[in-house]
């Protein structure tokens, strides 16, 4: 399947993945993958989008580091109020990069 991770969580936490993990009807270890997962998108995502609105990467990279298509991202960025720094030059190579991918 993958590697195994061990961790520590507090007391509180732990009640947290319980009751999670009751109300969902899975095992304590699923409920803490999904939750990871979830967590780790929400992070990617705000990392690439940081990175972009710095200037340090295109939209299209920022997409392609969250695991979203361009679209989407478009879309996200606009929703959070980050203003496009988009040239003419980097969307033609964005949409090439998409067209690629297919």
């Amino acid at each position: 399947m993958g590697e195994t991770i061990t961790t520590r969580v507090d007391n509180e936490m732990a009640k947290d993945i319980a009751f999670f993990s009751g109300i969902n009807k899975l095992d304590k270890s699923t409920i803490t993958r999904r939750l990871l997962a979830k967590s780790l998108e929400e992070e990617k995502l705000a990392y690439a989008l940081e990175r972009y609105k710095k200037g340090e990467i295109t939209i299209g990279k920022a997409a392609e580091l969250a695991k979203k298509d361009l679209r989407e991202m478009l879309f996200i960025a606009s929703k959070k109020g980050i203003h496009f720094q988009y040239s003419l030059k980097e969307l033609r190579g964005d949409f090439e990069a998409v067209k690629k991918r297919k």
